[in-house]
């Protein structure tokens, strides 16, 4: 499942599973613009990928910054063939107490900064003739208590990407989602230790996903052998939405 030679854009490269993403696409080969709206938490990411990975600022809520940084990469490494769009975030709140700065934070960086980046990226994948570009939903697309704003974005997610898959296939581009469920990062070691516990018991598999779980799909996604799969929505999960 070599990627050498491939060019690839991770965003929310910083922490957690982005970073997951960034350090296994580097270690199967290729060369990483690790992008995140905190430069130095890319940077540090950069470095440890090692190899040809770089560090680019990249606030994903603009349109503009999201063409500026496909054109960066473009301009230093001639070529985009793997986009990564995982840049995320929460604000949950109960549905009668949701702001509209917690509606519109989170669907500006979920769901628009998706399409800006996949955008981007399919100007560039059509001409080329060929490309992966992989959306990061999530288990919760179907609604999560509190969640109203975030799964309102990961459903969101998934009809852009199939919408994108569509558009893309005679080009050579595949557009595909993966939903991770309950994933062991910093934002659920936050949660209250009772919550997380019972999030964890409904698991089959029995324990907490690792962002490396996540990352091992979205390189299978990104290789040549996945060049027949696209419009998929593929569950990292345990099993908890079987």
């Amino acid at each position: 499942m070599s990627l050498a030679g491939k060019v690839a854009i991770v965003t929310g490269a910083g922490r957690g599973i982005g970073e997951a993403i960034a350090r296994r696409l580097a270690a199967e080969g290729a060369s990483v613009a690790c992008a995140d709206v905190d430069k130095e938490a890319a940077a540090r990411t950069a470095a440890a990928c090692g190899g040809g990975a770089f560090a680019q600022e990249v606030d994903v809520r603009v349109a503009a910054r999201c063409d500026a940084c496909v054109g960066e990469v473009i301009a230093r490494c001639g070529r985009l063939d793997i986009a990564v769009n995982n840049a995320g975030i929460n604000r949950d709140a109960m549905l009668h107490k949701m702001t509209d700065e917690q509606w519109q934070e989170v669907l500006a960086v979920n769901l628009c900064g998706v399409f800006y980046m996949t955008r981007a990226a399919a100007r560039v994948m059509r001409e080329a003739g060929k490309g992966r570009i992989i959306n990061m939903s999530s288990v919760n697309w179907m609604g999560g208590i509190g969640q109203a704003n975030y799964a309102a974005t990961k459903a969101g997610v998934i009809g852009l990407t199939r919408s994108a898959a569509l558009e893309l296939a005679k080009y050579g581009v595949t557009a595909n989602a993966v939903c991770p469920g309950f994933i062991d990062t910093a934002m659920t070691r936050g949660i209250p230790e009772a919550i997380r516990s019972a999030s964890v018991l409904k698991i089959p598999a029995g324990r907490p996903g690792q962002p490396a779980d996540v990352a091992a799909v979205v390189a299978f996604l990104a290789s040549d052998e996945a060049a027949y799969v696209t419009g998929e929505m593929i569950r990292v999960d345990g099993g908890v939405r079987i």
